[in-house]
């Protein structure tokens, strides 16, 4: 049994199946990515598995158009817990989305998901860090909003815990890798393992070093994990 992840699928498709936004347009790596997704999926992870989805699920806008894409989602083997990302425009309330969910898929907002193994699966979408030249006084409010869910998130733990992994849209620091409010939050809760996506192409390589401050941090967006989910812990 293993934990992994893969973020940022960017899935596009309708009720007939048809995908209506193909990702080709940002990269022939992109070219029939959802077939590239299902094949590496079915290949390395099992039922038993627990898959972290952190964000960029679908381009749908609404909630009920979003049906099909996390329906290709769950038809995949293993447990997927998701958090939103920042192009998840249909997520509209965390009752409404767990509504829709297909089964064996669980989200998180607030919240927390304690697995058997007592692994402790904790997340929120992120922001944008100060420190980047685009910051503005919008993004600081929205990046307090995300500090107080993900403080929620680590908060509502409650029972005694091996380990706690954190799943996050966003990177948790800004391009230059320094110390921000999520990574105080990080280090104040002991977490051990942080799982981020958002990156793409070229920014793929500002990722964060694999460990610092003490802490794992694994970038997995599809592109960054050639399409393929990431083990980040065997259990």
């Amino acid at each position: 049994m293993g934990i992994f992840a893969l973020g940022d699928p960017h899935l596009s498709f309708n009720e007939k199946g048809e995908v209506y936004k193909p990702m080709g347009i940002f990269g022939e790596n992109w070219l029939n990515h959802d077939r590239k997704i299902k094949e590496n999926w079915e290949a390395l992870v099992l039922p038993k598995d627990i898959v972290l989805v952190p964000g960029d699920l679908s381009w749908a806008l609404k909630l009920e158009e979003a049906k099909y894409d996390l329906e290709f989602l769950g038809k995949l083997p293993g447990k997927k817990i998701i958090v939103k990302g920042n192009h998840d425009l249909w997520w509209q309330g965390i009752g409404k989305v767990r509504k829709l969910l297909p089964e064996g898929m669980e989200a998180i907002q607030n919240d927390n998901i304690l697995l058997a193994n007592k692994i402790a699966i904790c997340g929120t979408r992120g922001w944008t860090c100060p420190g980047e030249k685009s910051f503005t006084a919008d993004d600081y409010k929205i990046y307090e909003r995300e500090l107080g869910r993900l403080r929620r998130s680590l908060a509502s733990i409650n029972d005694d815990v091996k380990d706690i992994i954190v799943m996050l849209h966003y990177p948790p620091t800004n391009g230059k890798h320094e110390k921000s409010g999520f990574i105080e939050l990080l280090l104040e809760y002991k977490v051990q393992t942080c799982v981020y996506a958002h990156l793409h192409s070229d920014s793929i390589k500002g990722a964060l070093p694999d460990e610092k401050w003490g802490i794992k941090f694994y970038l997995v967006s599809a592109d960054a994990v050639g399409f393929t989910p990431k083990k980040i812990v065997d259990l």
